[in-house]
């Protein structure tokens, strides 16, 4: 493949994620073990949730006929019979005329069909309250099967387990849930002028960043990283971690993209498998080098080394593909974006896509970005950053002062 027929970022990614078939499959987990996790099914609901007519208000238990023109001038007056222990169902019925004292979450007692808020009543005896308002039948009350109908599902299929999803799961009694399964990723660092991070880089030679971010990035997004080392640049070590990663669902190669060490990974890619590699070289700036491939059934990504570079290419088409890998729409509904208004201007060339990294502050009432500039090898560039903005192919740069959408940085 031509290094320099280089593709936009929209159809690489379509030419990609159109080639990735793989889909992971279910397992169950303990609920527990959810958290973060994808419902692979619909988890039905064992019972009615909840599962008695419950209040949900401080107040007295009544029937709401009792109560019908009640008001301030004239009060509606009940016998108190009764106070409801939490945990506990009233040991009498209501009757007519009659009220039972119940708190929030409480069970109604037989025979009452509403629940009067406390601050709607007064005390007129030590067994009598005078009732201040009406309630209609069903008020402040929580009906058996109002949450969820027994058998009906509590999540839908394809659904994060976040911690509202947890406790709903607690709630109704679920103890294992069926999810889909973590696509495992292999990870794989190359480069001579690397060491691990925990050595003292000696002249010449840095210590290797993109691993680490490489697993807290798939970790994010749902996925589990396996490094399987450093490679330095030659020809066999390369080989040999990559044939390695085809064991996992996806293969991360960091720093074999860029100039005089491109050529070599792409070509021991196209070696694994077919159709091996489908693009080198994205419109994208930072992140040109690109490499994206699917070596028998086995997607590969080719990351840059640049530490930016790498996880703005990341952001681009990694996050997308586990996502898909997962069951779930490559890019999500809703993002967490800020719109703000630009310091300075941002030139870009037509017909390449540029990711800016912006720093986000207030000003006179007004959110600002400011562009954190800086070389792709520089990670603190990162760091400052709050969030990033897209010049789309079609724009030659922005102008300050112009409107613009952030997405900020999880």
């Amino acid at each position: 493949m031509d290094f320099f027929t280089l593709k936009s970022v929209e159809e690489a990614r379509v030419e990609f994620l159109g080639a990735v078939t793989r889909r992971m499959p279910a397992e169950r987990v303990a609920r527990e073990e959810a958290l973060g996790r994808i419902t692979a099914a619909p988890v039905p609901a064992p019972e009615d949730l909840p599962p008695f007519p419950r209040s949900s208000v401080d107040g007295y238990a009544v029937l709401s006929a009792d109560t019908f023109g009640a008001s301030e001038g004239l009060p509606a007056y009940l016998t108190v019979t009764a106070e409801i222990p939490m945990g506990q169902v009233s040991a009498v019925p209501l009757h007519p005329g009659e009220a039972q004292k119940i708190a929030t979450g409480g069970a109604l007692p037989e025979g009452a069909d509403a629940v009067v808020m406390v601050e709607h009543t007064e005390q007129s005896a030590p067994d009598e309250i005078a009732v201040l308002r009406p309630v209609s039948p069903g008020e402040n009350v929580m009906q058996r099967g109002e949450d969820c109908r027994a058998g009906e599902p509590l999540l839908p299929a394809g659904r994060m387990i976040r911690a509202q999803e947890a406790a709903l799961l607690a709630h109704a009694g679920v103890r294992e849930v069926d999810v889909v399964r973590r696509p495992r990723v292999a990870i794989i660092s190359t480069g001579d002028e690397l060491v691990p991070p925990e050595e003292a880089p000696g002249p010449g030679q840095i210590r290797e960043s993109n691993g680490q971010a490489m697993r807290a990035l798939v970790l994010r997004d749902g996925g589990e990283p396996h490094y399987l080392g450093l490679a330095r640049d030659d020809e066999q070590e390369i080989l040999s971690l990559l044939r390695q990663g085809l064991a996992y669902d996806l293969v991360l190669i960091s720093g074999g993209s860029s100039v005089g060490a491109r050529d070599l990974t792409s070509r021991l890619i196209d070696q694994l498998g077919s159709p091996g590699v489908l693009v080198h070289g994205v419109q994208l700036k930072p992140g040109k080098p690109t490499i994206l491939a699917v070596c028998d059934g086995v997607p590969v990504v080719g990351l840059p080394g640049h530490p930016v570079s790498a996880q703005v290419v990341y952001g681009l088409f990694v996050a997308p593909l586990l996502r898909q890998m997962q069951g779930l729409p490559p890019e999500p509904e809703f993002r967490p974006t800020v719109r703000a208004r630009l310091t300075k201007n941002v030139a870009s060339a037509a017909g390449r896509t540029d990711v800016v990294r912006v720093r986000l502050f207030r000003k006179d009432g007004e959110v600002w970005a400011e562009p954190v500039h800086g070389k792709s090898g520089l990670i603190s560039t990162l760091v400052r950053a709050d969030g990033f903005l897209i010049i789309p192919s079609a724009r030659e740069g922005l102008l300050a002062g112009d409107t613009v959408e952030v997405e900020v940085l999880a």
